[in-house]
C-alpha cells in the first residue's frame, strides 16, 4: 500500500503542472513542425493580372501586366506552350510588371508571380490565358520588287489577300525611308490596295526601303496580319518623255535636259491617246498586238494581228510605246495609230535601252482622259486629293 501511495503521489505531482495547450495540440497534429505551419501568418500583399487569368480571345497587341497592392513584386514569369518566357520588366518600386516583347497570336501563356508584404511574407500567383486566332491572314504583294531598279515616277504598291476594314491600324504598320529627303504619302486606292508616292516624282538615284510591319496587327473583322517584310529598290536616272499629240514629237528628258526629240504618230480619231501623266508599266523586245483586246474583231477594216517590236506598256488598257516601221511616213506628221505611240524602228531601240519600268510618260494636247487605274495614274492626283486618302489624315 505505501508503494502503491508513492506512485500515486508522484503521478499526482507531475500533473499540478501541464504543458501548454497549443503544446498539446500540436503534439496532437503531428509535433512540432506542424506548429510553425499552423502559426505562419498570410501575406498581405494581392496580386493581379492584365489579361486576367483564363482569358481567351486576347488581343496580342495588349502588353501583359502584373499588378500588386500592400506589397512589392520580386519575380514574375510569363512562359507560352515551348516554356519560353515573354521578355518584361519590373517597376522600379516593384508595384507591377509589363511585358515589352509582343505576344504571338493563338498563342497558349502561362502566368507566375511572386510578391512580398512590408514584413516580408511572401505569397504567389499564377494563371493563363490564350491569345485570338485570326479568321484569315492578311498578306501582302508589294511593288516594285526587292532589289529592283525604277524610274522616278514608280509608286510603292501593296495589295493585300483580304479587304481591310481598320485602314488606319495597317497604314501605321507601314513606312517608307528614302536616301533623299521626300516629301510622301500613303493612299488607299481600295479596301484591299494601298499605294505612296512622293509629292513629286522620286529623286534620281535614291535608295527606298519599304517595312510592311504587319505582325499582330489587327485590321478588323478576324483577319490579322501575320509577318513583317521589308523591301528594298533604287531609282536610276530621271526619265520623263513628254508626248505632244499635236506636235507629233515626243521629247526625252534625262536628269531635266533634253536627251532626244522623236518623230511620233499617236492615236487618230475614234482611238484617241489617252491624256496624262503614265508610268512605264512593262517592257517587251516583242509583242503580239491583237486588235480584238480593245474591241475590234477580224473583219473590221481596222483589225490588225502585229508582232510589235520593242514596246513599252503604259496602260492596261492597251497603249504602248513602241517601234511603228509601217507608219514612219506618218511619224512627225499626222496620227494614225489605235492609240499607241509610235516611231522609227532606230529611235524605238534607243528609247527602249534608255528606259526601265516607272519610267515617266506624259501625254499632252489630247482631249481624252486617263481614266483612274489604267496603269500607275496616281500622278494625276492633285496633291491635296492625295493625301486625303491616307487613313491618317487628320
Amino acid at each position: 500500500m505505501a508503494a502503491f501511495s508513492l506512485l500515486l503521489g508522484t503521478v499526482g505531482c507531475s500533473s499540478t503542472s501541464p504543458r501548454p495547450a497549443a503544446e498539446a495540440a500540436v503534439e496532437g497534429a503531428g509535433g512540432y513542425e506542424a506548429a510553425a505551419a499552423v502559426a505562419q501568418p498570410v501575406s498581405a500583399a494581392s496580386i493581379a493580372f492584365t489579361p486576367e487569368s483564363a482569358s481567351l480571345d486576347v488581343d496580342p497587341t495588349q502588353p501583359v501586366t502584373v499588378t500588386v497592392t500592400d506589397g512589392r513584386l520580386t519575380d514574375v514569369t510569363v512562359t507560352n506552350a515551348k516554356g519560353r518566357s515573354l521578355a518584361g520588366g519590373l517597376a522600379s518600386d516593384g508595384s507591377s510588371w509589363t511585358s515589352t516583347a509582343p505576344l504571338k497570336l493563338a498563342g497558349h501563356y502561362r502566368v507566375l508571380a511572386v510578391a512580398e508584404d512590408a514584413e516580408g511574407r511572401r505569397t504567389q500567383r499564377s494563371g493563363f490565358f490564350a491569345t485570338v486566332a485570326p479568321r484569315r491572314i492578311l498578306e501582302t504583294s508589294i511593288s516594285p520588287l526587292d532589289g529592283q531598279y525604277v524610274g522616278v515616277g514608280m509608286p510603292v504598291i501593296i495589295r493585300f489577300t483580304e479587304r481591310v476594314k481598320d485602314r488606319a491600324a495597317v497604314e501605321e504598320a507601314l513606312s517608307v525611308k528614302s536616301s533623299k529627303p521626300i516629301i510622301g504619302s500613303w493612299s488607299w486606292t481600295a479596301d484591299d490596295e494601298v499605294h505612296f508616292r512622293p509629292k513629286e516624282f522620286w529623286p534620281a538615284y535614291t535608295d527606298v526601303k519599304v517595312k510592311v510591319d504587319l505582325k499582330g496587327v489587327n485590321a478588323g473583322r478576324g483577319v490579322w496580319g501575320m509577318e513583317n517584310r521589308t523591301v528594298k529598290f533604287s531609282t536610276g536616272s530621271s526619265m520623263v518623255s513628254v508626248i505632244d499629240v499635236d506636235r507629233y514629237t515626243l521629247t526625252v528628258y534625262r536628269n531635266g535636259e533634253v536627251a532626244r526629240v522623236i518623230p511620233v504618230s499617236t492615236g487618230k480619231a475614234g482611238f484617241l491617246t489617252r491624256n496624262g501623266t503614265k508610268v512605264i508599266l512593262e517592257k517587251h523586245t516583242l509583242k503580239i498586238m491583237d486588235a480584238r483586246t480593245i474591241g475590234i474583231s477580224p473583219g473590221d477594216p481596222e483589225y490588225y494581228l502585229l508582232e510589235v517590236p520593242y514596246a513599252m506598256r503604259v496602260t492596261w488598257s492597251g497603249e504602248f510605246v513602241h517601234a511603228a516601221p509601217w507608219s514612219v511616213g506618218s511619224q512627225g506628221r499626222d496620227n494614225v495609230s489605235h492609240g499607241c505611240v509610235g516611231m522609227s524602228s532606230a529611235n524605238a531601240i534607243w528609247l527602249f535601252n534608255q528606259s526601265t519600268v516607272g519610267d515617266v510618260v506624259q501625254v499632252v494636247g489630247s482631249p481624252r482622259t486617263l481614266e483612274p487605274g489604267n496603269g500607275y495614274t496616281d500622278w494625276n492626283v492633285s496633291w491635296s486629293d492625295w493625301t486625303a486618302g491616307s487613313a491618317l489624315q487628320s
